[in-house]
């Protein structure tokens, strides 16, 4: 991870917060998020990291708190928002791809290229999603494009999605609970992706309750308790332990 303190944030959140009739689930909510660095936010179930992370995903509106792209403050009303004004993509468990449609088609939904006369350009897609998935995320066992995603591996697909938001330049991924559903040697494999994509210098957000995983690959940390941070610290400064122990007691 490069030097955080010598640099701008690439995005940042101050005071958000939101709540639910009486139910408080972020209250004033500062993060930034640095290029190349994997950002763990930990905490347990209800302690406010999905609700942080929808927020930035443009699915939830806050209450309140501005959210700043390179300096400048954006709004972020919906998933177009998301992506094109904070560069964030959002890869959830469940992957979010269409099983029964093939990884060609699943890499360039909403986004195909075709000819001036309407046909889409199979042979140029197809050369194109090979070169992401080999250059970019080097999947072993893909040897095709028109595999369908119901024929992969869980961690297969979770790189397919990985990939797709590395070649549309999102340069801030979201990952929400990835590794929930993997084998330990896809939830391996789902990390070293993480660990180059921050090597190459993009951001990796990784929402997970499993302390281990997260201090396996994470750079720096966040923990949320009951809508609220309550410690943040790089990985050098802090243990495995204390950030249980942490958890355990909010």
């Amino acid at each position: 991870m490069q030097n955080l303190k010598s640099k701008n944030p690439l995005l940042s959140v101050k005071g958000i917060a939101k709540s639910y009739g009486h139910v408080r689930a972020l209250q004033n909510i500062d993060i930034d998020i640095h290029s190349g660095e994997v950002l763990g936010l930990l905490g347990d179930n209800g302690a406010g990291k999905s609700t942080l992370i929808k927020i930035l995903s443009g699915v939830v509106k806050p209450d309140k708190g501005q959210i700043f792209r390179d300096g400048k403050e954006i709004s972020i009303l919906s998933r177009k928002d998301s992506e094109e004004k904070a560069g964030i993509q959002t890869i959830y468990q469940d992957i979010a791809l269409v099983k029964s449609m093939s990884i060609l088609r699943n890499i360039f939904a909403g986004q195909e290229r075709k000819t001036k006369f309407g046909f889409l350009k199979l042979n140029e897609m197809r050369e194109t999603t090979m070169k992401i998935l080999n250059d970019h995320i080097k999947i072993a066992g893909i040897t095709s494009p028109d595999l369908l995603i119901e024929e992969l591996s869980g961690g297969q697909a979770q790189a397919v999605a990985i990939a797709r938001a590395v070649h549309f330049q999102r340069d801030i991924l979201l990952l929400d609970e990835p590794t929930s559903a993997l084998s330990v040697r896809e939830t391996n494999k789902v990390h070293s992706i993480m660990r180059e994509i921050a090597d190459a210098g993009n951001s990796c957000v990784f929402v997970t309750h499993n302390l281990y995983h997260a201090f396996q690959v994470c750079d720096r940390f966040v923990v949320f308790s009951h809508g609220e941070v309550v410690k943040s610290s790089i990985k050098e400064n802090t243990s495995l332990d204390e950030l249980t122990d942490l958890i355990l007691a909010n």
